[in-house]
């Protein structure tokens, strides 16, 4: 891939960036106090096109593709990382899948208030019992006559209790495993059986809904199946290959703050009548955390271009995932420690960006798991 970026994606990331600054960063602090989400902020995101860039213009989008996409999301991380999760909410979760899988109809359905703003999507897959291994996930999809009946409990749900329309992975042939789940687009606001409770008490991600959707014989039309029956592991395994990618960024987004706050403390705060700058402990973990961010972001922009040029992208993916969530996750550690007793305290950001990451090395595949992605691959298990 080119590493200079065209004068297209360096608009569309000022875009973001002056958005980020403008829109976000004067309200965030205190949104965090509050756990405030604005529904309003994703709704402006949605008028100025940061969800529609991987999508055709037919349904409202402008097709620049994942790495215009990733390039954005980055910015709009690097100052919040809950309203940096949207992109994956609106189209590179649910838009995206729909449009790869999704009917004509689902397709008209959904998509515009997707790539708008003026639907919330969510992707429900995350049980109690059920996280890392898809297959063992208890909810179901019983065919009657004319419709789909589910059954079941979905946990952890980001924009859980906000969503308009969810991917609701579920057992539609629990005998055969992983190739008797199918997916379903479902109304989640207007459909009875339906319960969303939302999730108190996270440690990060402040700004960002999540919680739990509860399916009590909630009956869905047979037009909700995505795709046909028994695809639903194989569209989630696809599905995943593009929100991990956003995840990825999100963290690299919050590894560049961490570097930003700590360069900004290390230049200001004075010990032994010098910067804290001067001493070469601080200058190593910042030199650290600046190389592993910057490899993170290029990992997670190859990423994004393979996908681009239409290449299967799952070990690309897992790379980025993996190592951009413990690169957060050490910049974060870094910059706790530069700032010393102000590292732990509310009154500057950085506290909020150690919560904060310790979510990447959790969310859309746990560290071990990417690991175990990656080493299929190196140890040819995987092809």
């Amino acid at each position: 891939m080119d590493f200079q970026l065209s004068e297209e994606l360096s608009a569309m990331q000022d875009l973001a960036r002056d958005f980020a600054e403008k829109e976000i960063a004067p309200i965030v602090e205190e949104d965090e106090k509050h756990h405030r989400f604005r529904p309003e902020i994703v709704r402006k995101m949605g008028d100025l096109g940061f969800f529609g860039v991987v999508m055709p213009e037919e349904w409202g989008g402008t097709n620049q593709g994942l790495l215009a996409s990733v390039i954005m999301t980055e910015e709009i991380a690097r100052v919040s990382a809950s309203y940096g999760l949207p992109f994956n909410m609106q189209t590179i979760g649910p838009g995206l899948t729909i449009l790869k899988f999704g009917t004509q109809e689902q397709k008209q359905k959904y998509l515009p208030g997707l790539i708008s703003g003026e639907l919330f999507g969510c992707f429900a897959i995350t049980e109690p019992n059920s996280g890392s291994d898809v297959a063992s996930m208890k909810t179901t999809a019983t065919e009657e006559d004319d419709c789909f009946v589910l059954n079941g409990q979905k946990m952890w749900i980001s924009n859980a209790d906000v969503a308009d329309v969810g991917l609701v992975y579920a057992h539609t042939d629990r005998s055969k495993g992983a190739k008797g789940m199918s997916c379903f687009v479902v109304d989640l606001k207007n459909t009875p059986g339906i319960t969303a409770v939302p999730i108190e008490g996270k440690v990060g991600l402040w700004c960002a809904p999540a919680g739990e959707i509860i399916f009590e014989d909630a009956r869905i039309p047979k037009s909700a199946m995505l795709g046909e029956k028994g695809e639903g592991f194989k569209i989630c395994m696809w599905q995943l290959d593009n929100t991990r990618m956003s995840c990825a960024t999100r963290a690299v987004g919050v590894g560049r703050a961490c570097i930003e706050a700590s360069v900004k403390y290390a230049n200001e705060r004075t010990q032994f009548g010098q910067p804290i700058a001067d001493f070469q402990m601080i200058q190593d973990q910042i030199a650290q955390m600046s190389v592993e961010i910057d490899a993170a972001r290029l990992l997670v922009r190859r990423a994004a271009w393979n996908r681009d040029q239409g290449a299967r992208n799952t070990l690309e993916v897992s790379m980025a995932k993996y190592f951009a969530a413990e690169a957060a996750n050490n910049a974060a550690g870094n910059a706790m420690k530069i700032h010393g007793s102000y590292g732990y305290s509310s009154e500057y950001p950085v506290e909020r960006y150690f919560r904060d990451a310790k979510s990447f090395q959790v969310v859309e595949g746990t560290s071990n798991i990417q690991k175990i992605i990656i080493a299929g691959y190196a140890l040819g298990k995987r092809k």
